[in-house]
C-alpha cells in the first residue's frame, strides 16, 4: 500500500501525515504536488489539512481546481482511496467526492483542541479496526468544519450508512454540549456510498504516538492498513 499526500500552497499537516504514516505505521508514503499530473503509483491518496490557498473565497474552493484534483477525482471514480482530514476534507466535498458542505463554526470562531468521537459504523476501511463503544480523543482546528447537508441528502446519507464519526463526550455519549461547531447531528466524518473516499475534519495524525501525549488517532490509521493489508 503506497500513500500519497498532496501539498497545496498553504497545507501545514502533509509533514505530520508522512510521519504518522512513514514513520510510525511504516507504509511508503510521498507528497505530491498540487500541480503534478501524476500519482506516482499510490493506492491511497490523501488530501490534508491547512490553509489551502489562504482559505481564500471559502475553505477548499480553490484547491478544488489544482491540477491533481482531476487525477484525484478519477482515482476516486476508479475505486481507487482518497481521504481528506480538516481542510481536505472541505477539498472532497468542493469537489463533489462528498456530499454535503463544510460552513463556518457557528461561534464564529477558530477552534483548536481536543474533542472525542464516537464511531457510528464499523463497514468502513478507517473504522473496521475500532471499538464502537468507545470514545477517541482526537484534536480539531478549524474555523470552517460545522457540517450541514439538507434534509433530504441528510437522510441519504443515514440510509447509506456513511456517517463516519459524530463528535460526543468523554463516556461516549453524542449530546448537543459535546458538538464543537454546530455540525448537523454531531457529524464530525463521513464517507461516500461506495465506501471508497473518506472525509472527517479532527486530525488522527496529530495523536498517533506518544511524544503527541495521545495515541487514540493512531488506531484509525491502522485501520486502513490492517484491513487492506488483510
Amino acid at each position: 500500500m503506497k500513500f500519497g499526500v498532496v501539498v497545496f500552497p498553504g497545507s501545514n499537516c502533509d509533514d505530520d501525515m508522512i510521519f504518522a504514516l512513514r514513520d510510525v505505521l511504516g507504509q511508503p508514503a510521498v507528497k505530491l504536488w498540487h500541480k503534478s499530473h501524476d500519482l506516482e503509483g499510490c493506492d491511497f491518496i490523501v488530501l490534508p489539512g491547512g490553509f489551502s490557498y489562504g482559505d481564500y473565497l471559502r475553505s477548499g474552493a480553490i484547491a478544488r481546481f489544482s491540477p491533481i484534483m482531476n487525477e484525484v477525482i478519477a482515482h476516486a471514480q476508479k475505486g481507487g482511496y482518497v481521504m481528506g482530514i480538516c481542510n481536505g476534507f472541505q477539498i472532497l466535498t468542493e469537489s463533489g467526492l462528498l456530499p454535503g458542505a463544510l460552513l463556518r463554526n457557528t461561534n464564529r470562531q477558530y477552534i483548536c483542541k481536543n474533542v472525542y468521537l464516537k464511531p457510528v459504523t464499523a463497514d468502513s476501511l478507517l473504522t473496521r479496526g475500532l471499538d464502537m463503544h468507545k470514545a477517541y480523543q482526537i484534536p480539531i482546528a478549524h474555523g470552517e468544519g460545522r457540517y450541514y447537508a439538507p434534509q433530504h441528502l441528510l437522510d441519504e446519507i443515514k440510509a447509506n450508512d456513511q456517517i463516519l464519526f459524530k463528535y460526543c463526550d468523554e463516556s461516549g455519549a453524542v449530546t448537543e454540549e459535546a458538538n464543537p461547531n454546530g455540525a448537523v447531528e454531531n457529524i464530525a466524518g463521513i464517507c461516500n456510498a461506495q465506501r471508497n473516499v473518506f472525509g472527517m475534519m479532527p486530525h488522527p495524525e496529530r495523536a498517533c504516538h506518544p511524544m503527541l501525549g495521545n495515541t487514540d488517532g493512531y488506531e484509525l490509521l491502522a485501520s486502513i492498513i490492517e484491513k487492506v493489508l488483510i
